[in-house]
């Protein structure tokens, strides 16, 4: 079980870096402007706070998981 939740926590880990997250709006702008670095960066952070709430999510129904089990 351990392993599995490991597994599972190095993907969601990992993810972030492989998913484009921007609104039209955003990716416009941003790809007008022609400073690519720029628009990783905000790219990341758009795909950071996204995934922060399924992080605590994932987290509270494991935590409840575990206590329905005992």
């Amino acid at each position: 079980m351990r392993k599995k939740f490991f597994i599972g926590f190095m993907l969601v880990l990992l993810l972030p870096q492989m998913v484009e997250a921007q609104c039209a709006m955003c990716r416009a702008v941003l790809e007008s402007e022609g400073n690519v670095e720029v628009a990783e960066g905000i790219n990341n952070g758009i795909v950071y706070l996204m995934a922060v709430p399924y992080i605590l999510v994932a987290v509270l129904f494991y935590f409840v998981y575990r206590k329905m089990k005992n």
